[in-house]
């Protein structure tokens, strides 16, 4: 895999020192009704994705997703405009490379994050709960590295905002700052730029790969209001605000995170040029604005909603996503997903009673 990379990197362990302790629970009996449901829920929606997947199905490596033109962060640009046919190809091979590279070890993260969720977590049902997510996120490395290398075979590093909150979520020893770092943050932007991608996408793997993944994300962020909103309340002024502290942070390092300045800096274009096209074309604010639909309601719902808080949200241009109604769009997520199935089944049904049909047919002749 180490000639799939677009850059140097070191494929030994990334070592990040985990400082939060291993906290035991003795009792047994019960816990919350509704996070013991989401852990219900998180056991009956396990799926193979060896199996549930259609991954017969081609991609096209230069527009990976099946994209509108329009979707290209660069267009109209005198950069672009200067570039050949055979750059422009080889930049929506790099863009789709970057992005699903992104997911994939953004899916690490999660899956490390979850494990060490389970260990910390004070109370028995969220440990339940973090155990089904671990798997969950097994699950998603598993099928975003399938993808990646088989369908696009170009492998890009992990982006450094990503790392530095991964780091900062995982070396605090206060168990909940994995929880608002991976779950609100990380699994909030995550699951909202799975959905700008999914209702975009004209490639049916594509689709389909963001679709179910989804389904299983909308379950790790209603995990993670559940668990902080009791807690969050009952914090000092002074733990309040460091935790908001956190999230303007965090937010500005997860806003950063999908510029795609490795991409210009890989293929060596004018990386400054480019990135001031991106910061001020109207497609990245509103990119900007729907990533952070999932994030804002939700660190609003568990009560990190101080003055700096909205300031920076205000900032961003993303303050009004605060009106979101983050339990229709987890609903929508699901019904999409459910949707995917049933088609899938009758697709399936077609196939098998024209086989049926076609054998008829035979055996009368």
């Amino acid at each position: 895999m180490h000639d799939r990379y677009t850059g140097p990197v070191d494929l030994g362990t990334w070592d990040v020192p985990s400082a939060g302790a291993a906290r035991f629970n003795w009792e047994y009996d019960g816990g919350r009704d509704r996070l013991l449901a989401l852990y219900q829920k998180g056991k009956d929606k396990q799926w193979d994705a060896q199996m549930r997947i259609d991954w017969d199905v081609e991609v096209d490596p230069i527009n990976v997703a099946g994209l509108p033109e329009q979707f290209n962060p660069l267009i109209g640009s005198d950069i672009w405009n200067k570039m050949s046919q055979r750059e422009r190809d080889e930049f929506g091979r790099h863009q789709g490379s970057w992005l699903f590279s992104q997911f994939l070890h953004g899916e690490q993260g999660a899956l490390n994050v979850s494990a060490n969720i389970v260990q910390s977590v004070p109370d028995l049902d969220s440990k339940f709960y973090a155990a089904t997510q671990t798997m969950d996120e097994a699950r998603h490395v598993e099928l975003y590295s399938k993808f990646v290398n088989e369908k696009i075979g170009m492998v890009y590093p992990l982006n450094q905002d990503l790392a530095k909150l991964l780091k900062e979520s995982l070396s605090d020893s206060r168990w909940d700052l994995p929880y608002l770092g991976m779950q609100v943050l990380i699994e909030g932007l995550a699951l909202a730029a799975f959905g700008l991608y999914r209702d975009m996408a004209t490639n049916p793997l594509v689709k389909q790969l963001l679709t179910y993944v989804m389904q299983d994300e909308a379950r790790h962020v209603a995990f993670g209001r559940l668990a902080l909103k009791d807690y969050y309340a009952e914090l000092t002024e002074k733990e309040r605000a460091e935790r908001e502290d956190f999230v303007v942070e965090g937010c500005y390092l997860m806003r950063d995170r999908f510029k795609g300045k490795e991409i210009f800096e890989t293929l060596d274009m004018p990386v400054d040029k480019c990135m001031e096209y991106v910061d001020q074309g109207e497609l990245y604010t509103l990119y900007t604005s729907l990533l952070f639909s999932r994030i804002v309601p939700c660190v609003r719902d568990i009560g990190l909603w101080g003055d700096k808080v909205r300031t920076a949200y205000a900032d961003m241009g993303v303050l009004d996503n605060a009106k979101a109604d983050l339990t229709a769009l987890m609903r929508q997520d699901e019904e999409i997903a459910e949707r995917f199935d049933e088609e899938k089944h009758e697709r399936e049904l077609a196939v098998r009673q024209g086989e049926v049909n076609e054998a008829i047919a035979l055996g009368q002749e």
